[in-house]
């Protein structure tokens, strides 16, 4: 038991019972005479015994493949390792392997109704664009790439394209051009989905100018299959259209216009290349993060199924676009036949009740979300428990960034009691987690409840030394399959090294400022590279994060660091809410908060307020951009902000500050 805090919630002895990971563990007593009494257990075993742990997973999860595996793994070396040696499958055959009239997917879209598809006509719908593909052409290893919104089709075009052996890429609509092209410019698609419009908090918005534009500046595009808006979705409804594009581009319905039936999925190996994604791409040119089938199946299926909980009778949403990975992992769900929730439009439109009606509707089981969502449902005073039935919410996934103790209190206290609280973190760089929730124990407010299974994840001092209750660099000191395959363009691998191998030779530095707790949580800091060093001591800008915004009078806050004479130091940008101005009394009462809750170290030297503060497109705060204005760099790439105007704020404040 943690020693400092007592716990925020227990996991009723029948719920430990019922779980997923109860059943996982009677299956390694009988299958592998493995007998654990609890999840530390468990947990060192799995990072110890690495080849029968992922063993374990082969065979719990049933995976489907039509070769089996020469070995597990090649070498326990970084990044040299290849995992399941000479097996053979398909991504999309796992995530098909229901067909029945159990809901895969529900669909909410703004201003349109929820449509609603069965496992039987998603497959038959995906065997019909396998078709439509496969008669333009489309053949193992193309690139396909989609301009999308989180609809069913993005998910049909996905499982569609990576049966084929082709590789799927995508970015959500709010993209700018250049955002765009950075990344599919790259990989240069064969094929393009692309959605023709879509309503974000009230208002229609027309891509066809965006489209072209992409088609214009990425010559490998053969084709585009424009996706258009629809109050209902169903088999009927793919039928002849009349296109008003010209010979480049087809409509997603002329493309489903056949009558096929089945699908013959393209037995690959098993790091077969599915997705490519892509590094935020704030201070640069976004790097093509590649990754592989086998791997990625094995990382969502442990994820979902042990440490997520997710059964059969579950429906599961995350609010995402297709441009984060949070998409590919809700998609992933499909493998245990739950229902995936794709939401897409404003979380406040008409109302910022939405999110918690669409619950309630629909019984949603799991929703996934973010701090600054949380935060922003506090502030605004809406206590979800008062309003709706959330008698089906079981659980809620925080990702994006750290959730303070403050998030903790609040959920329970205005959601619901008897509810496991999961924050969860890892990235894009490895498709999945590091650190995430377990059905098995309890939740301390402010800390993730553990490391995840298979993921030798330690805290490292500058020195290399493993730390536990001390702060230091999340690393990661054994292989696991759902690492990046390669980088695109990256004939060499110097790119991938540099990226993860550099700082600690061998071993996987992810980026980010942690504390693993001696009973096995963790605490997340935030990003390494963004970790201020004033005097010499390193602080987390999520330890600031915390404080300021829990105040009444903050809505949100920036805290970065400006180089002074060989130290570093600390500025706090914050948005006030409504009415409030920043005056000498309120940045006193922040200066004071902040030194009375942490150190005074922590204490900003300036406080400004600026209108926003820029975020990715994934949500994400845009420390690094920020810094590297106020430190006099360039920032090379502000398509890949949300609100990139916001960073005007900040050439003003140095314009006028020196």
């Amino acid at each position: 038991m943690n020693e400092n805090k007592f716990p925020i919630w227990f996991p009723s002895g029948e719920r430990i019972k019922g779980s997923n990971l109860q059943q996982y563990l009677t299956f390694l007593k009988s299958h592998f005479s493995k007998d654990f009494n609890n999840y530390n257990e468990l947990y060192n075993w799995s990072i110890t015994q690495i080849e029968e742990f992922w063993r374990s997973i082969w065979e719990f999860s049933e995976i489907i493949h039509s070769k089996p595996y020469d070995t597990i793994i090649s070498e326990r070396t970084q990044p040299g390792a290849k995992w399941f040696t000479g097996s053979e499958l398909n991504f999309a055959e796992n995530l098909l392997k229901f067909r029945d009239d159990n809901i895969a997917i529900i669909s909410i879209r703004e201003k349109h109704s929820t449509v609603k598809l069965t496992y039987c006509q998603l497959y038959d719908l995906v065997a019909r664009c396998v078709e439509g593909l496969r008669n333009l052409g489309v053949k193992k290893g193309d690139r396909v790439a989609g301009f999308l919104t989180n609809y069913p089709e993005s998910v049909i075009a996905m499982l569609a394209a990576t049966s084929l052996g082709a590789i799927w890429s995508s970015t959500s609509p709010d993209f700018g051009i250049e955002g765009v092209c950075d990344r599919f410019g790259q990989i240069e698609p064969k094929i393009l989905f692309a959605i023709e419009s879509y309503n974000y908090a009230g208002k229609k918005i027309d891509c066809r100018e965006k489209i072209e534009r992409i088609k214009n500046r990425i010559p490998s595009i053969e084709k585009i299959i424009v996706i258009k808006e629809y109050d209902e979705l169903s088999e009927v409804q793919y039928q002849n259209t009349n296109s008003s594009y010209s010979a480049n581009y087809i409509y997603f319905n002329d493309l489903l216009n056949n009558t096929s039936t089945e699908i013959m999925f393209m037995q690959l190996p098993f790091d077969h290349p599915t997705y490519i994604m892509y590094s935020s791409g704030t201070t640069g040119k976004p790097k093509c993060i590649v990754h592989g089938a086998g791997g990625t199946l094995l990382q969502h299926f442990k994820e979902l199924h042990l440490h997520t909980d997710l059964k059969r009778d579950d429906k599961i949403a995350y609010y995402t676009t297709c441009g984060w990975m949070m998409w590919n992992w809700l998609v992933s769900s499909l493998m245990l036949g739950a229902s995936i929730v794709l939401i897409d439009g404003s979380p406040a439109f008409p109302s910022n009740e939405i999110l918690w009606q669409k619950i309630e509707e629909e019984n949603v089981s799991i929703f996934g979300t973010s701090p600054k969502y949380l935060s922003g449902i506090e502030k605004s005073g809406l206590v979800p428990k008062e309003k709706f039935n959330l008698q089906s919410l079981r659980t809620i996934l925080s990702t994006g960034s750290p959730l303070s103790e403050e998030n903790f209190n609040w959920v329970y206290k205005n959601v619901k009691t008897d509810l496991q609280l999961s924050s969860i973190s890892g990235g894009t760089d490895i498709i999945s987690c590091f650190i995430l929730g377990c059905p098995i124990l309890p939740v301390y407010a402010g800390e993730i409840q553990c490391r995840g299974l298979g993921m030798k994840v330690e805290a490292y001092d500058d020195n290399g030394n493993s730390v536990i209750d001390e702060k230091g660099e999340l690393v990661c000191t054994a292989p696991f399959p759902s690492r990046p395959i390669y980088f695109w363009n990256d004939p060499d691998g110097s790119k991938y090294h540099t990226a993860y191998f550099d700082f600690f030779p061998g071993i996987w530095r992810h980026g980010d400022y942690i504390k693993i707790t001696s009973s096995g949580g963790v605490v997340v800091y935030g990003r390494s590279d963004a970790t201020l060093n004033p005097g010499g001591v390193r602080i987390g800008t999520a330890e600031i994060y915390k404080v300021v915004e829990s105040m009444e009078e903050i809505s949100d806050s920036l805290v970065v660091g400006k180089n002074i004479n060989d130290d570093v130091k600390i500025i706090l940008f914050v948005v006030l809410r409504k009415d409030i101005n920043l005056n000498n009394e309120l940045i006193q009462k922040l200066k004071n908060k902040i030194r009375n809750e942490t150190t005074p170290r922590h204490v900003p030297s300036q406080i400004i307020q600026i209108k926003e503060v820029p975020y990715t497109i994934s949500g994400k705060k845009v420390e690094i951009a920020v810094t590297r204005i106020l430190n006099g760099e360039k920032v090379d790439n502000k398509e890949a902000l949300a609100n990139p105007n916001s960073l005007d704020q900040f050439y003003d404040f140095l314009k006028y500050s020196t």
